[in-house]
């Protein structure tokens, strides 16, 4: 396919790397250019502008930091809906409100475009070795359009729901493994203040029912106390203010995910929300010492 890319973050460029890997012809934005020369050197085409990016392609993605990110880009002033021609596939890839995507989705209709909204987890690793969990939301059809370029970047594609279904369970995953990071730190810290060898506990665990993604990807990361980040601290706290503002529209209490991003918060303000989401192992440290 044809498709055009705008956003090549931690985990947008290995994304797009994955689709030119796979075949698929690539045009890229960034508001970073050195990025985009990289792209380049590797066979894709550079657009000037977010719209030139969306003209004469198949497909469009877009791996954004946020919500508003997204909708200026796509609906905004000089948006890529001013350009959109009649049966352009926009796939978002960001995290972002399930009701922006909705939003989105229904001005681009008016256009012939079809929209899937289709966050991620996996991280880095997960986007550099194209084993990304995708989920979408959507219609079937515009579905199937896509299934080329997600089998480029991912290793499970799942079809949830209508459009805004991929954010809300994007929000429900990303709610999960603030939590999992949570105990995981606190447990880890109860091994290491009694003495107990870390990575002989976590060879003791990891195959039974505390073993999980988390505990295989953050733990080397804490052990080592190398937090460059895989998924920015400041960015799951995006997520988690998301999860809480659409857990509020509903009527929900969430204590867990509250507390999740307050930890989150004090390191933000210690100014390491640059670092990875697994530095939160750090507000125990402190604590212990």
């Amino acid at each position: 396919m044809n498709v055009g890319f705008i956003g090549l973050g931690i985990m947008g460029k290995p994304m797009a790397q994955n689709l030119l890997k796979a075949g698929h012809e690539l045009k890229v934005f960034n508001r970073s250019k050195a990025v985009v020369k990289e792209m380049v050197a590797l066979g894709a085409k550079e657009a000037l502008t977010h719209q030139e990016a969306a003209m004469g392609v198949d497909a469009l993605i877009t791996m954004l930091p946020d919500s508003p990110d997204v909708k200026n880009v796509m609906i905004g002033e000089n948006g890529v809906y001013d350009v959109a021609k009649e049966g352009l596939l926009y796939i978002d890839m960001s995290s972002i409100l399930p009701e922006v995507s909705q939003e989105i989705g229904e001005k681009l209709k008016e256009k012939g475009v079809d929209m899937l909204d289709a966050p991620v987890s996996g991280g880095d690793l997960g986007a550099i070795k194209g084993t990304l969990a995708i989920m979408v939301g959507g219609e079937e059809e515009a579905f199937s359009r896509a299934l080329p370029l997600f089998q480029a970047m991912g290793s499970s594609y799942v079809l949830v729901g209508p459009l805004g279904s991929g954010n809300t369970t994007k929000l429900t995953n990303n709610m999960i493994v603030a939590g999992n990071i949570a105990i995981l730190s606190e447990a880890l810290m109860l091994c290491k203040k009694s003495g107990t060898d870390l990575e002989k506990v976590l060879d003791a665990i990891r195959f039974g029912s505390a073993g999980s993604a988390v505990l295989d990807t953050k733990s080397p990361k804490i052990l080592q106390g190398d937090y460059s980040p895989g998924f920015k601290i400041d960015l799951h706290m995006k997520d988690l203010r998301n999860a809480l503002q659409t857990g509020s529209s509903l009527g929900i209490h969430m204590p867990i995910t509250d507390l999740a991003l307050e930890m989150y918060q004090s390191l933000h303000d210690q100014g390491l929300g640059e670092k990875d989401h697994s530095a939160l192992f750090h507000i125990y440290e402190e604590k212990a010492t």
